[in-house]
């Protein structure tokens, strides 16, 4: 029997398109295996490899600069020990530019059993500057800024607390005040 030009061109047409079919469906195939094995190279990647130090906590080192005892200052300068619940804290309202640094007499008063830090931070929450950890009992002078502020400009007086040797937080104390005084 003779087929028509007409069907016989038909069949092709149905023939190329089962073909084009079945390539797309390979082709996408082909793509989700992929896909499959990537996702799981990176599953695999990320339970052997160490994870990193973004996540971890350093803890912070002692400060070099701190003195034993408590400050002795005069009172213009706002120095005060502040009753946190926990423990105390002194440190000066008035934080005063010497250089490069601000001097805010940072103590740790030695019935506490914490160790503490101080960090400066600028009315956005940007690190200014830090002090090392102060064990109870010393105070710190200054604290080197990045960027010295202008007069006036308000900052943030961050204590942290750390217990002995966990290093584990004690609370933090948030303060405002302004370069040059409260």
């Amino acid at each position: 029997p003779m087929r028509s030009p007409a069907r016989h061109q038909e069949k092709q047409k149905q023939n190329r398109q089962r073909k084009q079919a079945r390539r797309r469906q390979r082709r996408l195939m082909t793509a989700v295996a992929a896909l499959c094995a990537l996702s799981v190279a990176v599953m695999i990647y990320a339970l052997v490899t160490p994870k990193t130090a973004m996540g971890e906590f350093v803890p912070p080192p002692f400060d070099p600069a701190a003195v034993t005892g408590t400050p002795q200052l005069s009172d213009d300068l706002g120095w005060q020990e502040l009753d946190a619940k926990e423990y105390k804290v002194g440190m000066c309202g008035k934080v005063l530019p010497n250089g490069q640094a601000v001097d805010v007499w940072f103590a740790n008063p030695a019935e506490n059993t914490v160790w503490m830090k101080l960090r400066l931070l600028d009315s956005k929450g940007n690190l200014l500057g830090e002090t090392g950890l102060i064990r109870p009992g010393e105070y710190g002078r200054s604290v080197t800024l990045s960027t010295v502020p202008a007069a006036g400009t308000e900052l943030v007086m961050k204590v942290m607390a750390y217990e002995p040797e966990s290093y584990t937080s004690a609370g933090v104390v948030t303060l405002r005040t302004v370069i040059g005084g409260p």
